[in-house]
């Protein structure tokens, strides 16, 4: 019979699995779009590879917001 006042062991081994996997595409999807949105405004306006590197970066930049605000909800923090 199961125990309803110990914590499921196996639950969350899968939720901390569901999390890096989350947190990993999380960063790629990212990444990878600002590299073609970086690569549509190389061919729209700078055509030296500086909007590929821009666009990375600013990818890069939401990713890790992306990041902060899914580790906060699974974390339950609701501050700021």
């Amino acid at each position: 019979m199961v125990d309803p006042t110990k914590p499921d062991r196996n639950g969350g081994v899968w939720r901390a699995v569901a999390l890096v996997t989350a947190l990993g595409t999380n960063l790629a999807v990212c990444a990878v779009g600002g590299y073609y949105l970086g690569s549509f405004l190389d061919r729209i306006w700078f055509g030296n590879g500086l909007g590929i590197g821009l666009g990375v970066l600013v990818g890069l930049v939401v990713g890790i917001l992306g990041i902060i605000a899914l580790i906060k909800s699974v974390m339950g923090g609701n501050d700021g």
